[in-house]
């Protein structure tokens, strides 16, 4: 327990990517292999459903140190984060000798931790009390994230993956795939993970995506078009379709097993040949074209699905590539050739699977030709193109040079800030979490939230006007006085009934603050609007 404290304290302490490399290897070299499977499973992503609520936290820690409520809602507060305000207020350990102190990783996890699911409150009380009179302040403080479903670590999959590599001897690319899909930690599990016997058999199992980098020069730059490949920038949802051993398989780029949300993907699985993997992009589409990301939105957060939702928000594959064919690894081969592959599959099944649709190809005799065709990307409702090189094989995850994603320029609005909350982890004692209005009329409207896009230095300043010019507070949500302006950024923006502007934005961000401009100048919801693509 101690040991994984002190990495996450190392990885939350450091933005430099060797040291945080250096941190995971020194780790993962020394861990027991339960340990470092559980580890693994928080580093990559993965939670715990919450144990504990806030709430009952924040009772128990008044009792346990006596203090007067007030005083503790005055640091928290001050800190910005239960986990961590609690873990402080506690002191020091007053159980040191306890057998439990000295204790693993796993075994906090297995034999202290999970067994809360299904404690009754009494019994939970006690457990949470006895950790925190054993467990000194990094210690408690992870305990608190663990049991509150809180717990977050600042650090890329891929660069665990670099870690685990380096710790083996095997290449990356061997440590992603088993990475790939459905796990759940032990001791055992860690040993096949390092294992060098690169005979993998779980035939659900999804290969590492290939991910693009951002084209933010001149294409030119990449050399004769004629080596490239382009395609539309499609925004969906990145995934998988494996079919093996007579069962189909749909896995999200998020490691996320999908194939019952979209029934009628995993029934084209049945027209499939046997042994073959297609990467492609799930788009909401009816009568020849692409619907709005928020129509897909209507099926992700359903827990079942209608018959009216599938009528109204039917979905496609769109297929980029080929992967695996008659269970031949395909990665290797030139995109090329990939391609052939999954022109001759699409087309072999086209009459029996309308479902599966091949990326369209965007010809272009010159650069120029390319960024005009470019600028057409909003009217298909993509987000740009998919620049590749037509002799590269499909690498693991996002490595420069072969992929580039060619985006149109984004939506800009100038917004006035009106709400904000503490941000999480090394922010929680500073205001980052901001929303922001447009004028309708003399109102100000919400309109969006963004958490980046600032330097350190002007969220400081943020923070220091946020605390000076506070309006009112509804627990953690601050209504600050409407003066500061800000350039924001979207992708894409479509009517909403959810929202009070009646519209929302997809991946909105802060480009610059507008010190020039004062909160009158900023955009109306008219001029918002008039945004909205005339389709919608």
């Amino acid at each position: 327990m101690r040991a994984f404290a002190e990495l996450y304290a190392a990885l939350d302490a450091t933005t430099k990517t060797n040291a945080k490399l250096a941190a995971l290897g020194d780790y993962f070299a020394a861990a027991p292999p339960a340990d470092a499977a559980w580890a693994l499973y928080f580093l990559s992503g993965r939670r715990l459903q919450r144990l504990i609520g806030a709430r009952k936290l924040s009772d128990w820690a008044i009792e346990s140190i006596d203090l007067p409520p007030w005083l503790f809602s005055e640091c928290y507060d001050a800190v910005g984060d239960l986990a961590e305000t609690v873990a402080l207020l506690l002191g020091e350990p007053t159980a040191g000798a306890d057998p439990a102190a000295g204790q693993g990783l796993a075994v906090w996890i297995e034999q202290h931790l999970l067994p809360l699911r299904t404690a009754d409150e009494e019994t939970q009380q006690a457990a949470v009390r006895r950790a925190w009179a054993i467990l000194d302040q990094p210690q408690r403080f992870l305990w608190n994230k663990l049991i509150t479903g809180g717990f977050r670590v600042g650090v890329a999959q891929g660069l665990v993956t670099r870690a685990l590599a380096q710790v083996s001897g095997l290449d990356v690319s061997v440590i992603a795939g088993r990475l790939m899909g459905e796990w759940q930690p032990s001791a055992d599990w860690y040993r096949e993970l390092l294992s060098a016997d690169t005979t993998d058999t779980d035939h659900s199992r999804p290969y590492p995506f290939c991910l693009a980098h951002p084209l933010e020069g001149d294409p030119a730059a990449l050399g004769e078009i004629g080596d490239w490949q382009a395609e539309w920038k499609w925004d969906g949802i990145r995934a998988q379709l494996i079919r093996r051993n007579g069962a189909t398989f749909i896995w999200s780029r998020g490691e996320e097993l999908i194939s019952e949300r979209f029934p009628e993907l995993l029934a084209l699985g049945e027209h499939l040949p046997d042994g073959f993997v297609i990467d492609g992009e799930i788009l909401p589409f009816r009568e020849g074209g692409v619907l709005p990301f928020a129509q897909l939105q209507r099926r992700i957060g359903r827990k079942s699905l209608g018959k009216k939702i599938l009528s109204d928000v039917p979905v496609v594959l769109v297929a980029y590539d080929l992967l695996e064919a008659q269970s031949g690894d395909l990665r290797d081969h030139p995109l090329a050739e990939r391609r052939r592959h999954l022109e001759g599959l699409v087309s072999q099944v086209a009459a029996q699977a309308p479902q599966l649709q091949i990326s369209a190809l965007v010809a272009a005799s010159s650069w120029a030709e390319l960024a005009t065709a470019r600028e057409n990307a909003r009217a298909q409702r993509a987000e740009g193109l998919m620049i590749k090189r037509r002799n590269s094989p499909y690498r693991v995850g996002r490595v420069r040079g072969d992929w580039w994603k060619w985006k149109v320029d984004p939506y800009s609005v100038d917004a006035v800030l009106i709400y904000a909350q503490r941000g999480s982890g090394r922010r929680a004692s500073l205001y980052t979490d901001y929303t922001f209005g447009v004028w309708d009329g003399e109102q100000l409207v919400p309109f969006a939230k963004a958490y980046s896009g600032l330097t350190d230095a002007e969220i400081r300043q943020v923070d220091a006007f946020i605390r000076r010019n506070t309006l009112e507070a509804f627990g953690p949500v601050r209504t600050v006085r409407p003066e500061l302006v800000f350039e924001l950024a979207f992708e894409g923006i479509q009517l909403s009934t959810r929202h009070k502007s009646g519209i929302a934005v997809r991946f909105p961000r802060i480009l610059r603050w507008r010190r020039d401009k004062p909160a009158g100048e900023a955009d109306s919801l008219a001029t918002v609007r008039a945004l909205i693509p005339a389709a919608e």
